[in-house]
Formats: C-alpha cells, sequence, structure tokens
C-alpha cells in the first residue's frame, strides 16, 4: 500500500508576532515547525503501513528550508520525501496550493491513500485537503478521528461531527483530513534520525511537474493576503450584579444600548 502524507512547515504559532508597520508576520528568528495536525496524518499513514506494508511518501510544497521538515518526517518513520519549490509557487493561495500538490501527488502515482492535517494552523482555512481531493477526482472525508479498518478496495473511519461520529466507508484510493483525536504521533527514533541525514529528497519544480505557470502561485490565486492584523483588545466591561433576574435583565438594558441586539422582546 501506498500512502501519501501531505506536510506543510508553518511558524510556530507561539512565537509569531506582527510588524506593527507592515502589518505582516514577523518571520525572522521564528522557528519553523511542521504543522502539527500534519503529525497527525504522519502517524496515521505509519501505523497503517506497519501493519499492512507498503511504504509511506510525505509530500510538501514550500521553499528549499522546508526539506527540513520532510527529513524530520523521514524521523518519525516516513519512507520517502519529496519537496515541490520553486519560486512561481511562492505567493499561492488555496486553490493555486491544492492545483501545484495535484501535480506532485500525479507524479508519485500509484496511490491507495492521500491524508493530511485537517488545517494548516497559520491559514486556518482547512481547503487544500478538500481542494486536492477534488483536483484529484477522489472521494474524500475530513474531520476523521479513527481509522476502524482497510481493505484492499475500501476504508472504514468515523468522522467527528458536533454531536457524535459518522461511520463512513470509502472505497480507495481516497483521501482524509484527519484530527488530533485520530492518536498520538510516535517519537522519532535514532535510527530514523540517522537515517534522516543521509536521505535524498527529491525537488521538483513547476517544469517538472508539467503545472501551467498560469495556475500556479500568485498567477493561479483568486485571493490574496492584503493585511494581516492582530484584533483591538478592548478592556472595557462591567459586572453584572444581583439575582439572576436583575443580571439577565440588565443585560439586556446594556446589549440594547450599544444596539448589539436588533429586536424588542415583550
Amino acid at each position: 500500500m501506498h500512502i501519501i502524507v501531505c506536510l506543510k512547515q508553518v511558524p510556530d504559532a507561539r512565537q509569531v508576532k506582527l510588524d506593527p508597520e507592515t502589518h505582516t508576520l514577523i518571520r525572522q528568528g521564528v522557528e519553523s515547525i511542521i504543522n502539527p495536525y500534519d503529525l497527525y496524518a504522519l502517524e496515521a499513514g505509519l501505523r497503517i503501513r506497519d501493519q499492512l506494508g507498503g511504504k509511506v511518501t510525505v509530500l510538501s510544497m514550500g521553499p528549499p528550508q522546508a526539506e527540513a521538515a520532510l527529513r524530520e518526517a523521514i524521523s518519525y518513520g516516513a519512507d520517502e520525501a519529496v519537496l515541490l519549490s520553486d519560486r512561481a509557487f511562492a505567493g499561492a493561495d488555496t486553490w493555486a496550493t491544492s492545483y501545484t500538490l495535484a501535480r506532485g501527488v500525479e507524479k508519485l502515482a500509484p496511490f491507495d491513500l492521500i491524508l493530511c492535517g485537517k488545517q494548516a494552523v497559520d491559514g486556518d482555512t482547512a481547503q487544500v485537503g478538500p481542494g486536492l481531493a477534488e483536483r484529484l477526482h477522489l472521494p474524500y472525508a475530513t474531520w476523521v478521528r479513527k481509522i476502524e479498518a482497510v481493505e484492499e478496495d475500501h476504508i472504514r473511519i468515523q468522522r467527528l461531527m458536533d454531536d457524535g461520529y459518522d461511520r463512513l466507508e470509502i472505497a480507495l484510493p481516497a483521501l482524509l483530513t484527519v484530527v488530533k483525536e485520530i492518536n498520538e504521533p510516535r517519537v522519532p527514533s535514532l535510527k530514523g534520525k540517522m537515517r534522516s541525514k543521509s536521505q535524498k529528497i527529491p525537488v521538483y519544480g513547476g517544469r517538472d511537474l508539467g503545472a501551467e505557470p498560469d495556475q500556479v502561485g500568485l498567477s493561479g490565486s483568486y485571493t490574496q493576503v492584503i493585511r494581516v492584523f492582530a484584533p483591538v483588545r478592548r478592556r472595557e466591561r462591567e459586572m453584572l450584579q444581583g439575582p439572576v433576574e436583575k443580571q439577565v435583565r440588565d443585560l439586556w438594558v446594556n446589549l440594547k444600548a450599544r444596539q448589539l441586539i436588533p429586536f424588542d422582546v415583550e
């Protein structure tokens, strides 16, 4: 079984700050890490491989330094890694990113299963996984919390919902995006760390993928981030006291006065 796991290198959210002048992220001096949700996807892929055999290939689109994330994935136990990197890929939104990843996946075919984290912590759109599945014309499920069984031609999973979970059976090949409830990622082994240092990681650009120039990067993006900003902190507050009925009434009066409630209740 060939399992492809999509990884993204992201800034460590605990260290991210905004430039007050340019309103952009300050990346200098900020450590880059594997997107946390993608580690759960990697672990899910490794467990399936350990049970059924085959190989796990990790795939990432990013600048040359994203190779570090791929080598880290190898230290966890991934068999192979591929980096999609080209100056033309810069500035890609989720539409262009899913296109580029799809071309990369096609280069790695045949495959049986694609695993992604439910979203990236820097963009939080949760669009790339489903977008990739649509590009490849694959059945997919999002927010997968458990993989019950993997058979030759289908997979049974549990999909997290607001009020519980759904049980689904999906034909293979397919794509899944997973949530952190699915497992606990393993610790990289010493053997894996040693192998990651010497592993050859192919790097493919737009020409290698046969990608259309107007479909990648800014040229292929329908959306652009114009400005990033932190919400203004408002410290105004008022403590409501007294019986619950009085507090509810006072709250209603305050919300009404601030025009936060557009209607009256008798």
